[in-house]
């Protein structure tokens, strides 16, 4: 989804380029011992030009601080980089350090937010005085005790019933939230309103936007034709996209794997193009294919990692051309339908739709808290790359689909959940975030009033699912859910 975080969107591990970062400096955030790298310098300077909410400032600091990111304009960056003040007041800058020459991190707090982070930043190999990538990843409140023995299903339902009622309390979060262990419910809840307007209470099933978690589902939509017998996963584009539909190069030298690994070069389709059109032109995959077909491609496919909406797109015309179906019609009943998933679809949102939670962004400003939906800024129908909806009961559904062979055989769940270093993606592996070390994989979703999460455990059959209607609220419920369940225990590499 458009400016959706790997928030690739993936809350276990996200690399984005001048992703949407902010904090604001305190005493004790100490200088380490010896002369101070240029990155630290870079993060502290970071921390002073976000925590200003000042837009000259950001803008002067994206110009002289910054490497441009293919397809990234120096104002697009600025506008994130802004939204991480409305949105959390400032970040407390508690600790930097770093990370070898070239690098350095910081470990941070939102000010008005349940939300910590540890943000690093690598400089630019051909500007080495400028931040080159921004990683952003989940931290721990270190003043929030961690439990040092296994917790039994009750206790931890209990903590995190606690949690989840405290965020609620302080409006940090509205949503609803699923914990299951081999596909039953061990805790679930819903806090806060799905429409502000009419006061209307969210249910455990509203269905919210699951922003780039779509993803997932084109990607075993494609596993499914690959393991038919129906493409490879080294089939050119060429092999489906007739000529015309794309540039020339693109369609030799891109192949399915990087389509699905975000290694094509190919951008977002959220272009001005589209900005500055009606969202009811867009519904179909073909009028989406309509804005990407003069792209060119940023980097030799294979070379590079960097997240692409208009990368999932194409395989959802893929899907179309092999399968002759309706990208919409195959994934109902190729997905959905399977995996027992009644109330996931890709809803036209100017006609009725029961039960829908509208989206919320929060400003905070002189004047106070102020509320805007989501409405005008997103996309009209969700489609292969994201903007769907779902619910935490169908979401933990999908997962116990995926892990029972279900969907695509295990062989096929192994490949799409497994990194591809060989592709340049050591975190994502094909349409799934893979998080190595916590024995973890699946997929999160991100833009203005939109956050969602599914997080599937390689072992010990839990999976997390949460949903919400505020920006960036559902990653402070999964990580402490994170904590809880793994509490005492030992993490196993994924294989």
């Amino acid at each position: 989804m458009p400016r959706s975080r790997p928030s690739h969107a993936f809350t276990l591990a996200v690399l984005v380029a001048m992703t949407s970062v902010g904090f604001a400096g305190t005493a004790a955030a100490q200088k380490a011992s010896g002369p101070e790298t240029t990155a630290a310098r870079r993060v502290r300077e970071l921390v002073r030009a976000i925590s200003s909410g000042d837009s000259a400032v950001i803008a002067h600091f994206v110009d002289t601080a910054t490497a441009a990111p293919p397809g990234l304009p120096p104002s697009a960056r600025v506008e994130r980089l802004r939204q991480q003040f409305a949105f959390t007041g400032g970040y407390d800058l508690h600790r930097v350090e770093a990370k070898g020459v070239n690098a350095a991190s910081a470990l941070v707090s939102a000010k008005r937010a349940a939300d910590w982070r540890t943000i690093t930043v690598t400089l630019d190999s051909a500007a080495p005085e400028r931040i080159g990538r921004i990683a952003m990843a989940p931290a721990r409140d270190p003043s929030v005790t961690v439990p040092t023995r296994a917790l039994t299903d009750a206790e931890v339902a209990s903590r995190m019933g606690s949690f989840v009622q405290q965020l609620a309390k302080r409006d940090q979060f509205s949503g609803t939230v699923m914990l299951a262990r081999d596909g039953r419910t061990v805790y679930s809840a819903a806090v806060g309103e799905a429409n502000k307007d009419f006061g209307a209470p969210v249910r455990l099933d509203t269905k919210f936007n699951l922003g780039s978690m779509n993803k997932m589902f084109t990607a075993v939509s494609i596993a499914q034709l690959v393991e038919a017998g129906k493409l490879s996963f080294d089939d050119s584009l060429g092999k489906f996209l007739p000529a015309g539909s794309m540039r020339p190069e693109v369609l030799a030298k891109v192949r399915i794997k990087h389509l699905l690994s975000h290694t094509s070069g190919l951008g977002s389709y959220f272009n001005d193009t589209w900005d500055g059109q009606s969202r009811a032109r867009y519904r179909s995959v073909d009028d989406w294919m309509a804005l990407v077909k003069e792209d060119s491609l940023e980097f030799d496919p294979g070379s590079r990692w960097s997240y692409s909406n208009t990368g999932m797109l194409v395989l959802g015309k893929v899907i179309e051309r092999v399968s002759g179906q309706d990208y919409f019609d195959y994934v109902r009943q190729h997905i959905y339908a399977p995996a027992g998933m009644t109330s996931s679809d890709s809803y036209d949102l100017d006609r009725v739709n029961p039960n829908l939670a509208v989206g919320y962004d929060r400003s905070f400003t002189k004047q106070g808290t102020e509320w805007r939906n989501n409405i005008f800024m997103h996309v009209i129908r969700g489609g292969p790359a994201g903007g769907g909806y779902s619910t935490v009961a169908d979401l933990t559904r999908f997962a116990e689909a995926l892990k029972s062979g279900k969907l695509v055989s295990k062989r096929y769940v192994d490949i799409l959940t497994s990194p591809k270093p060989e592709l340049s993606s050591p975190q994502y592996g094909y349409g799934f975030g893979v998080g190595v070390q916590e024995g973890v994989f699946g997929h999160n979703g991100g833009f203005p009033g939109i956050n969602s999460d599914l997080t599937i455990y390689r072992e010990g059959g839990w999976t997390i699912a949460v949903m919400s209607n505020y920006s960036m609220a559902a990653q402070p419920v999964v990580e402490r859910a994170k904590e809880l369940i793994t509490a005492g225990r030992k993490q196993t590499a994924a294989k």
